[in-house]
């Protein structure tokens, strides 16, 4: 969502200018999280008079429309651990299975798979991937979700 606002309301030409503006929001992604984020915004480059090339969104009609998780029940987050380069999400008794529901069908390219419980999920990254993609991850797509800073 913060890409989104951002390359609507800024003629931005790169992604390292595109990586600094979210890094000042508190975003801390790789460029190749950051890659894979644009591909699936269907962010693409337009010629502009300033700039050269600038990153636009795809026309309103085409843009699916990203759902506001928060108001789904999903706000039942506690806190995010790591062992063995995995997540382990801790969660209100009851809404394990509901969170994990909703990452599986993130379809993102980082998580390899969950497996819930009744308060606990464990999150299997793809390989490569680390804790900062996986936490930026849920800020981005599951906006809501996270509102403290994880450990």
């Amino acid at each position: 969502m913060e890409i989104r606002r951002l390359i609507g309301s800024k003629n931005i030409s790169s992604q390292d200018e595109l990586n600094k503006l979210l890094e000042k929001q508190g975003y801390a992604l790789t460029q190749a999280t950051l890659s894979r984020d644009l591909k699936y915004l269907k962010v693409a480059k337009m010629p502009d008079d300033k700039a050269g090339y600038v990153y636009i969104l795809p026309d309103k009609e085409q843009v699916v429309e990203e759902t506001d998780l928060s108001g789904q029940g999903l706000s039942g987050l506690i806190s995010i651990d790591f062992a063995q380069g995995m997540a382990i999400l801790r969660t209100l008794p009851g809404h394990a299975s509901s969170i994990a529901y909703t990452l599986d069908n993130l379809d993102a390219y980082e998580i390899a798979g969950t497996i819930a419980g009744d308060d606990t999920i464990l999150l299997i990254p793809r390989d490569g991937v680390t804790r900062s993609d996986l936490v930026n991850l849920l800020k981005i797509r599951m906006p809501g979700l996270i509102q403290e800073p994880v450990h």
